[in-house]
Parts: structure tokens; C-alpha cells; sequence
């Protein structure tokens, strides 16, 4: 439609008469006049959304409420992702504190431990420094005791190999009770008794109380000759005996040269015979001869 119709109403006038009026007037009926108003379209337009009952003032008041329920909610969000990154930061805090303080707790006992053993170490070291002192004095000692001994040999090895007679002292290559062969001296110990013969290790011993020991034959010279002062039955200790399996003379050499009477058998330690040498039981008892080297005059 080109032209929009245009709405009649129709409104109620009522006509109120002054107050300084006569009072017959008031009591005549009042006249209704009926008239007519045009409105615009546009009211009528308006009208219609109150038709569907849309009221502009409460929507708006709707979306601002909306807004700030929307706002809450993301103030709420932050704020609960806040706390829990906090508790989550505050609790790995917590415990790398705890393992701090645990490490704290093993370098305290590990201080006190090396503590401890350093104060250890000292005292040893002070024991240790105690003992080499006392190690040192007697080492002074022994030297001064060792001193005083080569000076009472020396004196005795003057005494022994250049004896003084008639106010002259004249020296020998052995001492006296002593024979001399080549380059060695040897003592031939004849016991009358046989309770003074000895076994091999008492004769051995006895040797080196004279500073000697067994005698060594170290060839068919002296071979020969230790026979030759093996004269009594008997027979006499030598330095031979059985070690390792092997003979072997007192002086740690291998046996080269042998004068076995028969091939030894169960003995295990040497004695020399006029004849030549027998293996015995070294618990036996013989006598024995001694060899040391003769002096150089």
C-alpha cells in the first residue's frame, strides 16, 4: 500500500465547569464530547513491540547483568589457575627445601665423620713420630753398642791371632786350637764324651759361636783333606744337608763334587768318615768341624 491507513481513536473530553459557578449547574449532567485524534504510523509501529512483549530497558539491563557474570568468570578462572600455580610452585619448593636440608643434614655428618678421622690421622701421625724417636735412640744404641762390639772383636782377633810372648806379638793366619789349609782355618772338635757330641743344628750353632760355621768343601783338595781329620769312627758333622729336595752346603751353593761311602738314602744331613761321606738323620749326635777364612799376615 502506498499510503498507510491512518488509525482513528477515540478519547473521552470531559468539560469541568468553575468553581464560582452557580450551584444549579452542578446538578445538570455532564455533556460527553466525542472527538476524533489522528496519531502517526510511527506510534503504532512502536506499539508492536510491545505486542510481543520485548521491552527495550530490560534487555539492555539482561546483557549488562550477562557481562558481568562472564567477568566474574574469568576473574574466577585466573584466580583458581593462580592458586594452583602457586600451590604447585609452593609445594616443589617445599620439597627441594626438604632435599637441601637433607643434603645439609649428610654434609654435617659428613664433616663431622672426616672431623673425626683427621683427629684420627693426628693422633697416629703424633704415635707414628713417638715410635720413629724411639726407633732412632735405638738405633743410636745399637750403633753404639755395634761400635763398641767391632772394637772389642777387633781387640780380640788381635789377641787371638797375634798373641803376645815375651813382651812380642807376633801374628799367625789362625788361632790358636786352630789348623790352617790353603786359605781357610779349621777347628777339629773332638768330644772324649759322646753326651757332648751334638746334633747338626747344635753343631752349627756351636760353630758360629766361634765365627765360624761348618765346614764347605769346595774341591777334592779339601775333600781330601776334611777326610783325612774324620780319623775317629764316628764320622764328623759337615755344612751338607737336604733343602728343597736338593743338596745344598751351608752356604746356599749346590753340591758339585761328592765322596758318597753309597748313594744317601733316607738322611738328610751330611757326615764325613775317613772314607767318605754317609747321609744321617740330623737328629743324630756327632762331632762336628768348623772352617772360617784364615787372617791375611
Amino acid at each position: 500500500m502506498t499510503e498507510m491507513a491512518e488509525e482513528i481513536n477515540y478519547a473521552s473530553v470531559v468539560f469541568k465547569a468553575k468553581k464560582n459557578a452557580q450551584p444549579e449547574a452542578n446538578e445538570e449532567e455532564e455533556e460527553i464530547v466525542y472527538d476524533e485524534v489522528k496519531v502517526p504510523n510511527q506510534t503504532s509501529e512502536q506499539s508492536g513491540h510491545t505486542k510481543y512483549g520485548f521491552i527495550p530497558e530490560k534487555s539492555h539491563s539482561f546483557q549488562v547483568v550477562a557481562c558481568c557474570l562472564v567477568i566474574l568468570c574469568v576473574i574466577l578462572t585466573i584466580g583458581i589457575i593462580t592458586v594452583c600455580v602457586y600451590h604447585s610452585t609452593v609445594k616443589n619448593l617445599t620439597e627441594e627445601n626438604q632435599k637441601l636440608l637433607e643434603q645439609n643434614q649428610n654434609m654435617e655428618i659428613n664433616w663431622n665423620n672426616i672431623t673425626q678421622d683427621n683427629q684420627k690421622l693426628l693422633e697416629q701421625n703424633q704415635n707414628l713420630e713417638k715410635e720413629k724417636n724411639s726407633l732412632t735412640q735405638q738405633i743410636q744404641k745399637m750403633e753404639t753398642e755395634w761400635n763398641k762390639l767391632n772394637v772389642s772383636r777387633a781387640q780380640w782377633s788381635i789377641d787371638a791371632y797375634c798373641p803376645k810372648k815375651d813382651r812380642r806379638g807376633e801374628c799367625k793366619a789362625c788361632q790358636d786350637g786352630w789348623q790352617q789349609n790353603r786359605n781357610s782355618c779349621y777347628a777339629i772338635v773332638h768330644q772324649y764324651y759322646v753326651n757332648n757330641w751334638k746334633n747338626w743344628t747344635e753343631a752349627q750353632n756351636d760353630c758360629k759361636g766361634k765365627a765360624s760355621d761348618l765346614v764347605v768343601v769346595g774341591d777334592d783338595t779339601e775333600k781330601e783333606y776334611v777326610c783325612q781329620k774324620s780319623w775317629y769312627n764316628k764320622g764328623y758333622w759337615i755344612g751338607l744337608r737336604v733343602e728343597d729336595g736338593k743338596w745344598k752346603w751351608i752356604d746356599g751353593s749346590d753340591l758339585k763334587y761328592d765322596f758318597w761311602i753309597k748313594s744317601p738314602e733316607e738322611g738328610h744331613c751330611a757326615v764325613s768318615y775317613y772314607s767318605g761321606w754317609r747321609s744321617v738323620s740330623c737328629s743324630e749326635t756327632n762331632q762336628w768341624i768348623c772352617e772360617k777364612e784364615a787372617l791375611s799376615v
